[in-house]
């Protein structure tokens, strides 16, 4: 990892893997297991994190818990013996133990000062964790029946800044959208259009139809038919205008859709079509690959409990044994009328990923097809052999406030919020931010009244203020020493930065964990996280300059001091410009 803020750091390896000869006696040796973490319940990268409370120490290892079992011996006699044999190592500094096991201790700042130049790299924290691993990112898939709503945006925004953050990781990254273009809800919008359509042409007075999608944007769509063919279809058969009118209600749709995601920042590398898959065959295929495999059977199932399931009918169905892949029940593939269920051209689709040489499929779904997993994981596991796992984040719903109100959605209402609202009301950088405020799997609550408010209590402009206000610093200094470049890291001495200074500088350092994290646990909220707590912190050391002479940024007759800090704000504005990137956000250098 990039600058490690502990020496010899390496990736994690078992206690039996140490290279027990590169170690001259046992406290280098006890040093660098402690470091490391060589037992842990779960893969972690190989440097410890930054204590929370730092009234224990910078740093925390619970080595002594996890070993007790192997060396069957009490928790704190280990963390004891371990402490012993630490307490005169040249980075272990004010070395405690606490019950039931902890060893904390703090490091010298000249460790801090040695790794920091690494801050200033335009790469901070970039790594090759991927290794070029082939990754299939779907997200945002909304069916093609209007434009998007605001509740599409969150799975949007956490599938594109997680696909930016796997490139920046060292994956190789596609980011895909899938058409559901093949399904009853097509055929409902190109009637719901025809039916707008013949109210242009004076062909019809009756209220919209109760099965009709009444949105407003399909009268658009009306008319611009209606401007091409006048009233040529108005006298048809259903047979002669269903085609044309499907194809070009989703045409107009995505043309919709496609429009949103652009200006919300999004560019998908590839758009599938679900309709095209079955003209091909690949249900056909994938269903022939499941029959070799005798994955496929014909049989009756019991009736779902507890929800319905639209697929069950009380007769002979063609089944997958989705059970024998950890599944609840085996699923239904084929309707009673000889069409493909959903789950069947899902099974297409997923298999042509595999066929395209994805190494990780990773889905985002909304909340209500949370129930649809297993199924889906026990396919993929069918299809690829067990060589391959669905790695599908369910994106919980967003509620939308306004004038303290819930705003309601409903795409078959018509009075559901769109992307382009809230895209027209915030912009796309506080809607990418405001999505990543919390976990994917946590409800959010989106008040337009509160991410437009300059203050504490709105993140987004938390950090950007926390930005802005570097470069104001940056303004000040120029000014003051009638300079127009921020001094090299190498011509300053950051020991001269106070302990409140060196919070920064520490958490700094703890970024490229951050990210590592962020990326191997799949969860980029982890990014917006780590800036607010950043922003946190550098608006206390603000307004601690304030009050405190010593601790302003601008120190007019101590250049060397003063030279340090810009450096620091530098290494900050660096940082938090890579993750702004990550995020698909612009950095301001002036907010108005």
């Amino acid at each position: 990892l990039t600058a490690a803020i502990l020496h010899d750091i390496g990736k994690t390896k078992e206690l039996s893997d140490f290279p027990l000869n590169d170690y001259t006696d046992e406290g280098q040796l006890l040093g660098h297991i402690v470091r490391v973490r060589a037992v842990q319940v779960e893969p972690d990268p190989g440097i410890i994190p930054l204590q929370r409370n730092r009234d224990f120490g910078d740093f925390s290892t619970n080595i002594a818990m996890l070993m007790t079992k192997k060396l069957r011996r009490p928790p704190m006699e280990i963390a004891n013996e371990l402490a012993e044999k630490l307490k005169n190592h040249a980075d272990f500094e004010n070395l405690s133990v606490k019950a039931p096991g902890f060893i904390n201790w703090n490091v010298p700042k000249r460790v801090f000062v040695e790794y920091f130049p690494a801050v200033l790299d335009k790469n901070f924290g970039k790594s090759d964790l991927g290794h070029g691993k082939k990754v299939n990112i779907e997200y945002v898939s909304a069916n093609p029946t209007g434009p998007m709503h605001a509740g599409h945006a969150r799975g949007a925004v956490s599938g594109d800044v997680l696909a930016n953050l796997l490139k920046f990781m060292g994956y190789d990254v596609t980011k895909e959208y899938y058409i559901n273009d093949a399904g009853n809800q097509v055929n409902i919008l190109a009637k719901s259009l025809y039916f707008r359509y013949l109210e242009l042409c004076k062909k019809t007075s009756d209220p919209i139809p109760e099965w009709a999608y009444p949105g407003d944007y399909l009268i658009d769509t009306a008319k611009k038919i209606y401007a091409q063919y006048k009233d040529f279809y108005a006298e048809k058969p259903e047979s002669e205008w269903l085609d044309f009118f499907k194809k070009f209600a989703i045409q107009d749709m995505m043309e919709l859709i496609k429009t949103d995601l652009k200006d919300l920042g999004i560019q998908h590398d590839v758009f599938s079509s679900e309709l095209e898959l079955v003209r091909a065959g690949a249900v056909n295929n994938a269903l022939d690959f499941l029959k070799k495999n005798d994955l496929i059977y014909v049989g009756v199932l019991d009736s779902p409990k507890g929800h319905e399931d639209e697929d069950w009918e009380e007769r002979e169905h063609l089944l997958f044994r989705s059970t024998k892949f950890g599944d609840d029940v085996d699923r239904v593939l084929q309707k009673s009328d000889g069409s493909w269920t959903y789950f069947a051209s899902d099974i297409a689709y997923h298999l042509d990923k595999i066929n395209r040489g994805f190494e990780e499929l990773i889905d985002f779904w909304g909340a209500d097809h949370g129930g649809y997993v297993k199924r889906m994981q026990a396919a993929v596991s069918a299809i690829s052999n067990s060589t391959r796992e669905l790695n599908v984040h369910i994106v919980q719903l967003v509620r939308f406030m306004k004038d303290g109100q819930e705003v309601r959605m409903s795409k078959r209402a018509g009075t559901f919020v769109t992307v382009r609202d809230i895209l027209d009301n915030v912009g796309k950088d506080v809607i990418r931010f405001m999505m990543l405020t919390r976990k994917d799997d946590a409800p959010l609550d989106f008040d337009f009244k509160k991410v437009v408010e300059q203050s504490r209590e709105n993140p987004v402009f938390y950090v950007q203020y926390a930005y802005a206000r570097t470069h104001s610093v940056m303004k000040q200094f120029f000014k003051t020493f009638s300079t127009d470049k921020v001094p090299e890291i190498s011509s300053v001495d950051l020991n001269l930065l106070e302990d409140v200074d060196f919070d920064i500088v520490k958490f700094l350092l703890d970024w490229p964990r951050q990210i590592f994290m962020a990326a191997r646990k799949r969860e980029p909220h982890r990014i917006a996280f780590y800036l607010m707590e950043l922003a946190s912190k550098f608006h206390f050391l603000w307004n601690q300059g304030k009050d405190n002479e010593i601790l302003r940024f601008i120190s007019e007759d101590n250049f060397e001091k003063t030279a340090a800090r810009i450096v620091l704000l530098k290494a900050l504005q660096n940082t938090i410009e890579i993750a702004f990137e990550i995020m698909g956000i612009t950095a301001i250098e002036e907010l108005r």
